[in-house]
């Protein structure tokens, strides 16, 4: 049987943000040996795992409260203050790999915080970035994740509205609308979405369209990923979603001509390569 031609897509994989962190681990990692991170660097367990063999160990919050006189790396999702108070009070030494537009970010959101003034942010509740936002109004900004969770805002209130970097733009600007119109004092909204993340949709539906299936590859944890596979599924409902090669049916793509790989912005490209091999090798998984 021909197998079927197998396409990766050059636009998936690490955004610069990740790409940055994970260069700045690799770095430390290779002149010291061992180095702690705050959370998981990337929402890809292989990833994950790729760097642990290398010595980066994964901390929580808690860990962190223990340590003193070592180094930690702050991931690019960013941290609250209370992360950098931690870190002063403890003798951490920060390798700092938040993201630019994450801190842009942040910094607006502090700018924009008042007694007065209700920050609504647009994004997953618990999310390591969000976290980070929250933390720059005293974690009194208000989380919505969709229309029903608007009956939380008070609209009585001057409101201002961000979004989570790595949010569909779609529903940010159904949101900001639906705010629009129930708003009883001044609002304003900003669409802080990272053009880089958000560009990807389009490419993606033109990606999905030129091919029989779809094989979209990224960690279980990734709220991108979870954006960018319903992306792929809506413009070609042959989309299947693996987190690694062994969750590969090569029934999806017997009967097929052309596979397109394609992935999340934590995506590593040599996981989307290793699926792409697989195919094309004819394989069973194991």
């Amino acid at each position: 049987m021909a197998m079927p031609q197998v396409t990766v897509d050059p636009n998936s994989g690490f955004c610069f943000g990740v790409v940055y962190a994970i260069e700045m681990a690799e770095d430390f990692l290779n002149a010291n040996g061992q180095l702690y991170c705050l959370g998981d660097i990337v929402h890809n367990d292989m990833e994950v795992d790729r760097l642990q063999q290398k010595g980066l160990k994964t901390i929580s919050h808690e860990d962190l409260n223990e340590l003193r006189d070592t180094t930690v790396l702050i991931r690019a999702h960013g941290e609250p203050p209370s992360t950098y108070e931690t870190a002063l009070r403890n003798n951490i030494t920060l390798v700092d790999a938040s993201c630019p537009v994450v801190l842009k970010l942040q910094n607006r959101v502090r700018a924009a915080y008042e007694p007065d003034t209700q920050i609504i942010i647009f994004g997953k509740p618990g999310h390591a970035e969000v976290n980070g936002l929250l933390g720059q109004t005293e974690g009194k900004a208000v989380i919505i994740q969709n229309m029903e969770d608007l009956d939380q805002v008070d609209f009585s209130k001057p409101t201002v509205l961000f979004s989570q970097t790595t949010k569909s733009t779609d529903k940010f600007y159904a949101i900001r609308d639906e705010i629009t119109r129930r708003a009883q004092e001044q609002f304003k909204a900003n669409d802080t979405i990272c053009r880089q993340v958000s560009n990807r949709e389009p490419q993606l539906r033109v990606f999905a369209t030129r091919h029989d299936v779809i094989i979209f590859v990224a960690g279980r944890k990734s709220s991108n990923g979870k954006v960018l596979y319903e992306v792929c599924k809506a413009a070609n409902p042959q989309t299947y979603f693996v987190s690694e090669v062994s969750e590969v049916n090569p029934d999806w793509y017997r009967q097929s001509n052309s596979v397109g790989i394609c992935g999340a912005t934590s995506t590593p490209q040599w996981l989307m390569e290793e699926v792409a091999g697989f195919i094309q090798s004819g394989s069973i998984p194991g």
